[in-house]
């Protein structure tokens, strides 16, 4: 009996033993649901780190974690304390987006880490792996010996097993994320921000970004001097250089890595938008989208200034003739710049003196928002702030209760200065706490928002559906002024995978005029086919049709602007290569109709597209507008045919796009 003891003994001592050495160093795995994603965990050298796995197929390999702090470093010394293990299957509804309903359906694994000597500091790793991809964060929970803290770098790796192309744009030297995507082998990458999208092979494509980026500073990513094939965190700093100011409890951005076959696979995970909080607005049914126009072109081509003279633009009169034209061709809203006191002389460098309240003296604000609600039409406000996130923030209040008061329900906001206050950069903590106390203060007063010049988009918009669409994009505007001569055609093939993957682009499509007498060697750098594919390829629940409005006139080809809806209960992608063509549907979320952009690159293309995507044995009517003879983006922009034929679930669409050219199609289900 003694002896049966002691046999008893040494193996719960055995099992115990066991335990431990597994807490401590034993590696933990989750997968994804479908079993395909493997992602592996643990301590090894006193260091957190994990490894990604498809199937038998490493995707990164064994990375470390962890910060630096103001008070020492905090990627090492841990033990692990505990696994904890969670799984999540849930349908949820969006109120506008690409699809009517998401599904989140992810494991979870949560690491908590304690440092095995001294101040003895918690630390928790939360990773989740969905079938598309990994979400991951860090968590600092309450505790006596971590208090206030300050991050100096954050430590997160991604250590590639090749040394891929990847599509990127420059931190260094780039405003508001105002640049050309360029693709090049990971190792030659200066600091770059995300997203950061990968081809590692023909079945494997990569999108690393971040989800949620809540009072934090935005990622970016650099190549690691030793090994250029592994990228590692480099956060927007302050002014001061620190990267973040925090106090426990405390949670980081997800850092979010998107798993594809396939490049369609990219635009179809909402990967980061199951990352973010449901949302905090409970009646969202004045959250509404839609299409508008503005005055806006005009000043780019000259015939239009922002500030006050002859050829001042938002004057009443002018914006009743918008208001007009908009009521007339079926447009939800007008938006006017440069109807408010600061805009005279050099604004982008005193936009202390804006006012957000006090009219020019040609501009009625009360009488052109009645005018507007008596035709139907909806009237934008615009608060450029010249940077001035400070004056901006002092007058929110004042702002928004007088545009609630008149009927304004959406405004652009604006932030045309390198530095906001001119100290500080737009993604870094200071800037990410500012435009959420502008969407925040919005949503309180049932307003929506459109921000230019923003921090780059993590998903919040799940959380707060009053962020309607962002800018943080080199958009059309660079064709009317740029001094290279305008967006290449392939930039609009790029963006769908790259900065289109972070959240809604207003890129403000739809210019038909091509030439502009101001800047004479700039213009659109597309077919006008292609700029009517673009209201389908480029997801934004606000969409602006971006020319002046006597440009549209007499133009049979504008009718596919006018009916094409901006909210979709269906997505789906039949084909596409990155940078040289997409093909994108959507399901109008108000009918059974569909709406199809394809598009190309600087080369012309015979593409074949199946409508597999549609109910069977239903019959449809397709209005195809489409190039017209010898169309050509450089040469002959502007023909447009316009066919109509029935199809079916078994068509395939046999389309010739012109070099920089594209085809737009509604499908009206009969």
């Amino acid at each position: 009996m003694k002896l049966y003891k002691i046999k008893v003994l040494l193996c719960t001592c055995l099992y115990i033993l066991f335990a431990a050495c597994a807490t401590n160093s034993q590696e933990n795995t989750v997968q994804s649901p479908n079993g395909e994603i493997i992602l592996t965990t643990g301590v090894s050298q006193d260091k957190p780190f994990y490894e990604i796995k498809r199937g038998k197929e490493i995707i990164i390999k064994h990375s470390n974690l962890g910060f630096r702090l103001k008070d020492g470093d905090f990627s090492h010394n841990f033990r692990l304390k505990k696994i904890e293990h969670r799984s999540c299957d849930e349908v949820w509804q969006e109120p506008w987006g690409q699809e009517e309903k998401v599904r989140n359906q992810y494991n979870e694994l949560t690491m908590q880490l304690e440092e095995q000597s001294g101040l003895h500091r918690q630390l928790y790793i939360v990773f989740r792996v969905f079938n598309d991809g990994v979400g991951f964060r860090y968590i600092f929970p309450q505790q006596e010996a971590m208090k206030d803290f300050v991050i100096m770098d954050e430590l997160t790796e991604y250590a590639l097993p090749w040394d891929a192309q990847a599509w990127s744009i420059p931190t260094n030297g780039t405003k508001y994320f105002e640049a050309l995507y360029k693709s090049s082998p990971v190792s030659q990458k200066d600091t770059v921000s995300t997203p950061v999208t990968i081809m590692a092979n023909d079945s494997l494509y990569l999108v690393l970004h971040e989800a949620n980026l809540t009072d934090y500073a935005g990622l970016n990513l650099t190549p690691e001097h030793q090994n250029k094939a592994t990228l590692q965190s480099a956060l927007t700093p302050w002014s001061t250089g620190e990267k973040v100011f925090a106090s426990t409890p405390f949670s980081s951005p997800w850092r979010t890595i998107i798993i594809g076959r396939k490049p369609s696979d990219l635009i179809l995970s909402r990967l980061m938008l199951n990352l973010n909080d449901p949302s905090r607005i409970e009646d969202t049914s004045w959250i509404t989208p839609g299409r508008y126009i503005g005055i806006w072109w005009g000043m780019h081509m000259g015939k239009y200034t922002w500030g006050q003279g002859p050829k001042h633009g938002a004057t009443t009169e002018n914006t009743m003739r918008y208001i007009d034209f908009a009521a007339k061709h079926g447009f939800n809203g007008v938006l006017v710049e440069g109807w408010n006191w600061g805009w005279d002389g050099d604004w982008t460098t005193h936009g202390d003196q804006f006012s957000f309240t006090r009219s020019f003296p040609d501009f009625d604000l009360g009488k052109v928002a009645s005018y507007a609600c008596s035709k139907g039409v909806e009237l934008i406000g615009h608060h450029e702030t010249g940077g001035a996130a400070r004056n901006y923030e002092a007058q929110l209040d004042s702002a928004y209760t007088l545009y609630h008061d008149v009927g304004v329900h959406i405004v652009k906001t604006g932030y045309v200065n390198p530095l906001l206050d001119n100290k500080e950069q737009h993604n870094s903590q200071y800037g990410v706490r500012h435009y959420r106390k502008v969407i925040e203060t919005a949503a309180r007063y049932h307003i929506m928002i459109d921000n230019h010049e923003p921090s780059m988009p993590t998903g919040l918009q799940r959380t707060y559906p009053n962020l309607m669409t962002q800018e943080g994009v080199r958009g059309q505007e660079y064709d009317a002024w740029s001094p290279d001569g305008g967006n290449p055609p392939e930039h609009t093939c790029i963006i769908p995978f790259t900065r289109g993957i972070a959240g809604p682009v207003d890129f403000t499509p739809g210019t038909f005029n091509f030439t502009n007498p101001v800047h004479p060697g700039t213009r659109v750098q597309t077919t006008v086919a292609k700029q009517l594919a673009l209201y389908v390829v480029l997801f934004s629940p606000l969409q602006m049709a971006s020319d002046m409005i006597e440009n549209y006139e007499n133009r049979p080809e504008f009718s596919f602007i006018t009916s094409c809806p901006t909210n979709w209960a269906k997505t789906v992608v039949p084909d596409a290569e990155i940078g040289k063509y997409v093909v994108v549907a959507r399901k109008d979320r108000k009918s059974e109709n569909w709406f199809l952009g394809c598009i190309t690159n600087e080369e012309a293309r015979h593409m074949q597209v199946s409508l597999d995507f549609l109910d069977k044995n239903s019959i449809y009517e397709a209005t195809l507008y489409c190039d017209g003879v010898n169309a050509d983006y450089q040469t002959n922009p502007y023909p447009v045919t316009i066919s109509r034929e029935k199809v079916n679930s078994d068509t395939i669409l046999n389309l010739q796009l012109a070099k920089g050219g594209g085809a737009a199609i509604r499908i009206e289900k009969r």
